[in-house]
């Protein structure tokens, strides 16, 4: 995991957290008051139930994590978990080790299968000695929206693919396509397309001739075209003229740039090529698939400035 996208998931963390410390430190009160009544206990956790609005589940434990109550959910009691042992679950561990209180780790949970999150608050007696735990269930989908969009950073990013491909590497070349065959005319359109046509984001896809774009005016869907189609200049009447869109980061005059240093490394060897390049306007990043199967994320100024040399491991 990349660390500003660690550094996102530990800022809603925080913000969860604060949340819920304070309400669970005071249902954890009140259990301590009706322990070890079964009856007492879950008649205060489905109290609980109306104080912690987007809870799934209340329930409490004893000291070696065995459940002494049913799961209270907004339908009432499920009495089918009374007497669970959950001193394996890891959203246990924190506690089980003296924390006060601890939120867990994104889960998915065992029933449901969803993405989930669990509190569990150290209830104790007047003299601070453990009595047990309350657990507190959350499906991440019914918690309030408090995080801001995660933002993809916009640098160089390598990942590798299949090693199958990259062991026979060099024991395949390249064949000319039917767009290799018509690159140019290829090009040219997708640089009409992108910077007049309201195509924000166009992949080629090389060596099996096709194209998949993303329109401005229709962002949800995207379209796909062929060979043929990509070499017809009539393709442009197609789709409206568009303004080129302000919040773009390429510069429009810079799109053919990118297009063109697609097409060097496409021919810069005849065994380790470009199979597919895609690039995106507004974040500026441009994705490339290599016929070793890796692949590779980075800003289109910095992949226009390497020159084929430095693709081959022969200049720096």
């Amino acid at each position: 995991m990349s660390e500003p996208l660690r550094d996102a998931i530990a800022r809603q963390r925080q913000i969860l957290k604060g949340w819920l410390a304070s309400s669970l430190s005071i249902l954890a009160e009140g259990c301590r008051d009706a322990w070890p009544e079964r009856t007492r206990l879950e008649a205060r956790l489905a109290e609980g139930m109306a104080e912690l609005p987007y809870c799934k589940y209340l329930y409490v434990l004893d000291a070696q994590a065995r459940q002494i109550t049913a799961n209270l959910s907004r339908k009432g009691p499920m009495p089918e978990h009374f007497d669970r042992d959950r001193g394996d679950r890891p959203y246990l561990a924190e506690a089980l080790a003296g924390a006060p209180f601890s939120l867990s780790e994104a889960y998915l949970s065992r029933n449901a299968r969803r993405p989930s999150l669990t509190a569990v608050q150290r209830i104790e007696d007047a003299a601070g000695h453990l009595l047990g735990y309350l657990g507190a269930d959350f499906d991440l989908r019914e918690l309030p929206a408090t995080q801001a969009m995660y933002r993809q950073p916009g640098q160089w990013q390598q990942m590798k693919g299949d090693p199958a491909i990259r062991a026979g590497l060099f024991y395949q070349a390249r064949t000319d396509s039917l767009m290799d065959q018509r690159i140019d005319t290829v090009l040219d359109l997708m640089n009409e397309l992108m910077t007049v046509h309201g195509v924000f984001h166009g992949k080629l896809h090389f060596s099996s001739s096709r194209a998949t774009l993303w329109l401005l005016n229709d962002p949800y869907r995207y379209r796909m075209h062929g060979i043929d189609e990509l070499s017809d200049p009539g393709l442009c009447l197609a789709y409206p003229h568009c303004p080129y869109p302000e919040q773009a980061v390429v510069p429009a005059n810079r799109v053919r740039d990118v297009l063109e240093t697609f097409k060097a490394l496409r021919f810069m060897d005849e065994t380790l090529y470009l199979r597919s390049g895609s690039l995106n306007l507004f974040n500026g990043l441009v994705g490339l698939t290599f016929s070793c199967d890796g692949s590779h994320y980075m800003p289109w100024d910095e992949f226009v400035a390497k020159n084929v040399g430095f693709w081959l491991g022969t200049s720096a």
